[in-house]
C-alpha cells in the first residue's frame, strides 16, 4: 500500500493561477488519515466558473491567498510519495502556475492522474469523475474540492485493493 495525497483544485477562472478552493486527503497503507479543504483568495477578483463549483468572490475575498496558505498545502504535498488527481495535468499545471505566481518552486512530487488509472484498471469509458464513481459506488458532490479529493482518494484505494502499485 502506498503513501499518497489526493488532490483537487477548483479554479475562478480560465487562468491556471486562479485557484479559489482546494482539497487535500492524505491516504497511508490505504487508510484516509487525513483531510483537509481550503477556500484560496485568488489574485484576481474574476469568477467564470461559479456556475460550475458555487464559489463566488465573496465567498473567498476575505480568505488567505494560495502564498499566505501554501505552508499548509505544502505541509501535505511533503507528507505523500506521490499526489493523484483526476485529469492530473490539470491540478498539476494549477499548482505549478500558482507557485510560478509568487514565485514558490514548485514541487517535482510525482502524479498519479485517476482517469488513466481508471482506463486501465476498470476499462472505464467515459471516464469523468462522476462515471468512475458510479462505477465504483463512490459518493460524488462533483466540483466540490472536498468531495472531488476524498474521491479520487477512494479510486486510487480501489485500485490497491485490486493489486495496482504505485
Amino acid at each position: 500500500m502506498s503513501n499518497f495525497v489526493a488532490i483537487d483544485f477548483e479554479t475562478a477562472n480560465r487562468n491556471r493561477s486562479s485557484a479559489c478552493a482546494v482539497g487535500l486527503v492524505h491516504v497511508k497503507d490505504g487508510e484516509i488519515i487525513a483531510e483537509e479543504t481550503l477556500l484560496i483568495r485568488p489574485p484576481q477578483r474574476q469568477f467564470e466558473f461559479t456556475h460550475i463549483h458555487g464559489i463566488t468572490w465573496d465567498d473567498v475575498k476575505t480568505e488567505l491567498s494560495f502564498v499566505e496558505l501554501w505552508g499548509d498545502i505544502n505541509g501535505f504535498i511533503l507528507r505523500a510519495d506521490y499526489l493523484a488527481a483526476h485529469n492530473a495535468s490539470f491540478d498539476r499545471g494549477v499548482l505549478q502556475s500558482c507557485c510560478e505566481n509568487y514565485g514558490i518552486p514548485a514541487p517535482s512530487i510525482p502524479f498519479v492522474c485517476t482517469v488513466h488509472l481508471a482506463r486501465k484498471q476498470w476499462d472505464i469509458y467515459p471516464t469523468k469523475l462522476p462515471d468512475v464513481c458510479d462505477y465504483l459506488d463512490i459518493p460524488l458532490n462533483h466540483h466540490d474540492a472536498a468531495s472531488d479529493s476524498q474521491a479520487c482518494a477512494q479510486i486510487v484505494i480501489a485500485a490497491e485493493n485490486e493489486g495496482w502499485q504505485f
